[in-house]
């Protein structure tokens, strides 16, 4: 029987036919190539090394301690006793209360007890995608806005568009001042959102940011405050790498600037929220742990409805309820965490820089934003995904382009650090470093002064690119 594919489409609904998931961004298709080739030391040493996943792995062997330590937890049993059948039958999408104490506990310890948060104003959501989208679906109508500051995680693209029908808006960062949060940046954005007739609903931010690996500082937490105070919009705060900062300044919550600002007693206080998961920090990305966390009882009770969605399951909660609530264990591996994040940072950092690639100065995250504009033909982005796909291809690594994380300047890309062995790592630096090294890119790389003048604010190509990273995040509505 022959089927008309037509046919069949059509019987389908939009959003399952349409092209909006973002699955073909160069930050999906690196992922792709790796799977078909993938590197292993014995079974194929010479497959590509997955750079391009933000993973931690480095303090794992702390986590099966802790388990081979507390076998009950593990086995399901509380005091000797079994307690399988109640895990197995609770379905409260409330969530488990010894785990959701143990977890703002963990919250408020990765913050340096700055600050503390209140159980009942927590959601629990399977991971912090999930988390990001209730957020939207409880803050956002279909063609409403968000402004992100670039460059931003490719997944959000998808997190918070796809299924939401909410806009995002970019807030044009660059390399000039190390890709802070500027006032006139915040403005700027603004009023493009304005003049393409969105309505702006919020700002949303990664702290510290992905793919950056930077901090945001105080002064940037209170610019962002004043600026969502003044608009009346909501202010998002992923505060997923919180607990990755291994460098000074120290991280800083937005709920520490809103308390230090008395930001407590106006509206304010109600239209900012945070959002945490667990899957960065302590390395679980398979468990599903995500939470969002905000003083509107209103959201707090539209996203706990949401959240029968995606629920975390009763065995998973019990498990790391035991596990968070050792304030012991907690304790060290907050600070061994940090000590081998940083340990590996310098090691990629140091490995690139010997090949004469520097990366952007950073304090926290599973990666490096790594400066390789002066190994581009041309100023382009045609330029980028070229030297790209040879670093996919010949050289066999798997990291992300900067223009699939909407970088205004092309050369830039994310490598990841945390998720192989120091071994991996160094085979990785090896590769590279053979890459510059070869005749292939001898004389054909651009000129790095005339590189900085072009990406300049006034530079045509960076205007150009604006328009077309705005366009590709409403191209959706287009289609």
């Amino acid at each position: 029987i022959n089927i008309d594919k037509s046919i069949t489409m059509k019987l389908l609904s939009e959003m399952a036919t349409c092209d909006s998931h973002g699955q073909n961004s160069s930050y999906f298709l690196g992922w792709q190539e790796y799977e078909k080739n993938p590197y292993d030391e014995i079974q194929n040493p010479k497959g590509i090394i997955q750079m391009g996943l933000a993973e931690n792995q480095l303090s794992f062997d702390l986590l099966e301690s802790w388990l081979a330590q507390n076998p009950d937890a593990a086995g399901f049993k509380r005091n000797g006793e079994s307690i399988f059948r109640e895990l197995a039958l609770f379905q409260d999408y409330h969530g488990l209360p010894d785990f959701k104490n143990a977890l703002v506990q963990f919250m408020s310890e990765i913050r340096g007890n700055k600050v503390t948060f209140n159980p009942n104003k927590l959601v629990l959501t399977a991971g912090a995608t999930s988390a990001n989208e209730t957020l939207m679906f409880c803050l956002a109508n279909p063609g409403d806005a968000f402004l992100l500051p670039t460059p931003y995680y490719p997944g959000f693209d998808r997190d918070l568009k796809w299924r939401t029908g909410a806009e995002i808006v970019p807030i044009q960062c660059t390399s000039s001042n190390g890709f802070r949060i500027t006032q006139s940046a915040l403005e700027e954005s603004y009023k493009l959102a304005k003049t393409h007739n969105l309505r702006v609903k919020g700002v949303l931010v990664t702290n510290p940011s992905n793919p950056l690996g930077t901090a945001l500082t105080r002064n940037e937490l209170e610019l962002l405050v004043s600026f969502v105070a003044e608009k009346g919009i909501h202010l998002i705060s992923d505060e997923i790498y919180s607990g990755t900062v291994f460098n000074s300044p120290k991280f800083v919550s937005v709920m520490e600037v809103l308390i230090e600002n008395n930001y407590m007693y106006t509206e304010v206080w109600d239209r900012v929220h945070i959002v945490y998961s667990l899957s960065k920090d302590l390395g679980l990305p398979g468990f599903r742990i995500g939470a969002i966390y905000t003083n509107d009882a209103v959201i707090v009770s539209a996203a706990t409805k949401m959240s029968s969605f995606g629920l975390i399951s009763s065995q998973t909660q019990y498990l790391l309820s035991a596990m968070l609530a050792d304030k012991k264990f907690t304790k060290k591996y907050i600070s061994e965490n940090q000590k081998r994040l940083k340990k590996r940072h310098a090691m990629l950092v140091k490995g690139l820089e010997s090949t004469g690639i520097s990366c952007l100065e950073s304090n926290a995250g599973l990666f490096c934003w790594v400066d390789m504009r002066h190994l581009l033909k041309t100023n382009t982005f045609e330029a980028e995904i070229e030297l790209w796909k040879k670093i996919v291809y010949e050289v066999k690594l798997n990291i992300s382009p900067g223009s699939s994380c909407h970088c205004t300047e092309p050369g830039w890309f994310r490598a990841c650090f945390a998720n192989m062995s120091e071994d991996t790592l160094n085979l990785a630096i090896q590769r590279i470093k053979i890459f510059v090294d070869s005749s292939y890119v001898i004389g054909t790389n651009v000129d790095q002064t005339n590189q900085t003048n072009q990406n300049t604010s006034t530079s045509p190509k960076k205007k150009l690119f604006a328009k077309w990273g705005f366009r590709l995040s409403f191209n959706d509505r287009e289609r």
